[in-house]
């Protein structure tokens, strides 16, 4: 088989979601593949719209169902282990992808050999194939054979991976999987696993469409789903310490962490949280500082965190009750100058 489809689902039976994904899945213009939608212990229909479809194109899609929630990473280890297909992709099951997406991946792989390949996507705000605001993926600098530059380039910005095909032989000889249990399992998976391939190529369309909607992930700040973006990353680092990459990419591995563990947690949630507390804004800058003490220092750090980033950090390694009030007291005064 050429291709397997591995499609999470989760509560997704509202406004027609799940159908808009499957559609787009069932109508590709490939014919040598298989999609493994992966029920993970939904409240609602989404499993009875499922084996619908099961029952519709039994040549073409195959259900797997749990009864505990396990998230994202589970549901997508689960459709690795029952995977037939050559190559493996994801896909979101809020989001969908144009006909000839696979097509066109594929195709791209074997005019070059490529053992990953990618696209852009749109981002849209209804149930549409018209292309909205294009987002690129990847850049052109990252395709090619990857040599060690490259996979720095890959450790630091691996892209969406719900946006690539993956040879399915590289993922079972390195015992690639996803953390679960969590979210944003990707942010763990997406670096490490770019590690493996050794050619990465570009589709320069927006084939996917991702879709924006208030129940996404992005739009709910909690202290758990930040604890959760923590783990992600600290389950990152012990792959990449255990599998003896830290050594040869320890500034981007540093990078990365301290950007996603730290940077981008810390500020989501005095931004995002209804109620931030003190302790866990102390907390992030203790434990970032237990892995890498010197962070600060660090070349990429300083040339892509922003100046104004980098002050308030440095704020808080000298103060975190310091830091607190003052970022609290200007989140302040802007909302209300904005009102």
């Amino acid at each position: 088989m050429q291709l397997s489809v591995i499609v999470p689902v989760y509560n997704m039976a509202a406004g027609g979601k799940l159908e808009f994904c499957m559609d787009s899945l069932v109508n590709q213009t490939i014919d040598d593949y298989e999609i493994l939608a992966v029920n993970d212990a939904s409240t609602d229909n989404s499993l009875e719209i499922l084996q619908g479809y099961e029952e519709r194109y039994p040549d073409k899609v195959r259900v797997i169902t749990y009864p505990v929630n396990r998230r994202q990473g589970g549901a997508k280890n689960e459709g690795l282990k029952a995977a037939r297909g050559e190559w493996i992709g994801f896909i979101d099951s809020d989001d969908w992808v144009t006909a000839d997406y696979y097509e066109k991946l594929l195709g791209r792989a074997q005019e070059t050999g490529a053992d990953m390949v990618g696209c852009d996507y749109s981002l849209v705000t209804e149930h549409t194939f018209q292309v909205g605001k294009v987002v690129q993926n990847n850049t052109r600098k990252q395709t090619g054979i990857l040599d060690e530059e490259k996979h720095r380039l890959h450790i630091l910005r691996p892209g969406s991976m719900v946006l690539k095909v993956y040879r399915a032989d590289v993922i079972r000889d390195n015992h690639l999987c996803f953390p679960e249990g969590i979210f944003y399992e990707d942010n763990c998976a997406g670096s490490l696993w770019s590690l493996y391939f050794t050619r990465f190529e570009r589709v320069d369309e927006p084939l996917y469409y991702y879709f924006q909607h208030e129940t996404s992930t992005v739009h709910h700040i909690t202290e758990d789903r930040c604890r959760n973006r923590m783990q992600a990353e600290e389950t990152f680092y012990m792959e990449c310490r255990k599998r003896g990459m830290l050594e040869e990419y320890r500034e981007e591995i540093e990078f990365r962490f301290v950007e996603l563990f730290y940077v981008t947690t810390l500020f989501s949630y005095l931004q995002g949280a209804r109620h931030p507390r003190l302790a866990f804004v102390r907390e992030l800058r203790q434990r970032v500082q237990e892995y890498f003490p010197d962070f600060q220092e660090n070349t990429y750090y300083q040339k892509n965190i922003g100046q104004e980033e980098q002050r308030l950090v440095a704020m808080q390694c000298r103060s975190d009750i310091r830091f607190y009030l003052y970022y609290r007291m200007k989140l302040w005064v802007r909302r209300f100058r904005g009102r």
